[in-house]
């Protein structure tokens, strides 16, 4: 039996080491919390790889036939693989690989590069490179942003918004994609006229072939001379959107028919597809999705720095105005979780107080609460948990748990005070007595929340922080029950106690 209690015994004769033991754990928990991230669940979401490819013109049969099934069949052997789903749109296809979880999407997506780069001979040979990301283009954007002008045309806040912001806010880290809608792209347009394509035997076909051939650079070699070389390159890029109606289509005896000759030229905008308005103000929007895995709070943060810089070097019109922000709702989430530790910690030190009559005896057994709490955040770092809505739940729900050591350790403490004995002496016998009763108990809670933490699956994955977290917790409980308390109540004099032995011994008469 002394030998459990041996900690009780080393904390009454060494006060001051007791009293760093708590301290350390303390700066421990408080180092580790500082360094937590925050979040809204434990990240459960499968690992998801996307392989995108376009092919401007092509039907979505054409798309199914000639591109998506090719990739999904050398994607089908894949390790790890859950599940992969496919969607072919007009000039558009998009494969998703959806992996088991505890998958590491950094270490697969080499494999998977080259496995398409295998079959790159075998799609189409005009179609634009597969593009392969880490993210879910599913998932929903974590934050919108606004971009509006009060003087410039939506076309000119277009082009800013899809070369500077799109590019500073996709080299923030964690950042998955960024999608823009409500822009207006620029487009120059070359209406053709039927009747006159008629007169002159024109098709559309050789038009486009023609502004194809006519608007291009092409090396041309080199060029020696004496000792030094030049290189000489045909320049063919049209600048001026003007000079596409003096575009030759054909020669027919010696004259040349030109675009203009055939239809006109309009320099203007690109068909609209998306609209985005603010305040029935037509504005760009910018949504912001995030890798899978990376944490909501932190991939808001580092973005709301990036637009905070941009802001300052934006010209007077123009305003950013961010629209949504998901971290705002997850950050009001815990506010609520926090505020029911903290009530259920006043709640309970009160009723300690209404039972053991004693300030002192509440403070002894209250300064349990603190320590425990505090410490658990050193083990929701070491083993790389977040503040979220579970790994706080286990909290609040310990709080009852993490006192309940504590109480029966100085009440036992404090019976023996009554008998009559000296501080040191209560103190020690008072733990000794009760010791390996407080210990089972503790280990039986213990015992019920670890096999929560081992549970199987998706319900596995989000308990697994609960679990661990209220374990610990309780363990630190027991630990300070059987360190802090025992020594707290061996060097602080209670007076009643005290009065009430001189009492007793009085009525007792001559011993």
């Amino acid at each position: 039996e002394h030998d459990t209690m041996f900690l009780s015994d080393i904390s009454i004769k060494r006060p001051v080491f007791a009293t760093m033991m708590m301290v350390a754990l303390v700066v421990f928990g408080a180092v580790g919390y500082t360094r937590l991230a925050v979040d809204e669940y434990p990240d459960v979401s499968y690992p998801v790889i996307s392989v995108s490819v376009s092919y401007p013109g092509a039907s979505p049969e054409v798309m199914e036939r000639e591109v998506t099934r090719p990739i999904e069949q050398a994607l089908n052997t894949v390790d790890g693989l859950k599940e992969i789903t496919s969607t072919s749109s007009e000039g558009s296809s998009s494969v998703r690989l959806n992996f088991n979880l505890g998958v590491d999407p950094v270490r697969m997506q080499p494999e998977i590069s080259v496995k398409v780069s295998r079959i790159r001979r075998q799609l189409p040979r005009d179609i634009n490179d597969p593009t392969i990301m880490r993210f879910d283009p599913n998932d929903s954007p974590v934050m919108s942003v606004s971009l509006g002008s009060s003087t410039r045309s939506l076309r000119e806040v277009s082009d800013l918004a899809d070369q500077v912001l799109r590019l500073r806010i996709e080299s923030v880290p964690g950042v998955g994609g960024v999608n823009i809608t409500g822009a207006a792209t620029r487009q120059i347009r070359v209406e053709l006229d039927p009747v006159n394509m008629r007169a002159f035997g024109i098709s559309p076909d050789q038009v486009m072939a023609a502004l194809q051939r006519e608007n291009q650079d092409v090396p041309a070699g080199r060029l020696v001379k004496g000792d030094g070389e030049r290189l000489v390159r045909i320049t063919g890029r049209l600048t001026d959107p003007t000079a596409f109606r003096d575009v030759v289509v054909q020669v027919r005896s010696g004259t040349p028919i030109r675009v203009r000759d055939i239809g006109r030229v309009v320099d203007t905008v690109a068909e609209k597809r998306s609209v985005s308005l603010l305040r029935n103000v037509p504005t760009v929007s910018i949504d912001v999705l995030k890798i899978s895995g990376a944490n909501t709070v932190e991939v808001v943060e580092r973005v709301n720095e990036v637009i905070a810089e941009i802001e300052r070097t934006l010209p007077e019109d123009l305003t950013l105005t961010v629209v949504r922000d998901n971290a705002k709702h997850i950050r009001e989430a815990l506010a609520d979780v926090e505020l029911t530790i903290l009530l259920g910690a006043v709640l309970t030190i009160s009723i300690i107080y209404l039972f053991l009559n004693s300030w002192r005896s509440t403070v002894i057994t209250g300064l349990t609460l603190p320590v425990s709490i505090i410490s658990a955040f050193f083990i929701m770092w070491a083993f790389s948990f977040t503040l979220n809505t579970m790994t706080l739940m286990a909290l609040s729900l310990a709080i009852g748990l993490l006192i309940d050591d504590a109480i029966v350790v100085r009440e036992n403490i404090v019976r023996h005070l009554a008998m009559g004995k000296d501080h040191h002496r209560a103190a020690k016998d008072g733990t000794d007595e009760i010791g390996l009763a407080v210990l089972s108990t503790s280990l039986a809670v213990v015992a019920v929340f670890i096999p929560v933490a081992f549970m199987g699956g998706m319900i596995g994955k989000m308990f697994y922080q609960f679990g661990v977290t209220v374990a610990f917790a309780v363990l630190v409980s027991l630990f300070v029950s059987f360190t802090l308390d025992p020594m707290l109540s061996s060097i602080w004099h209670d007076p009643e106690a005290g009065e009430n032995d001189a009492e007793a011994r009085k009525h007792a008469g001559p011993i």
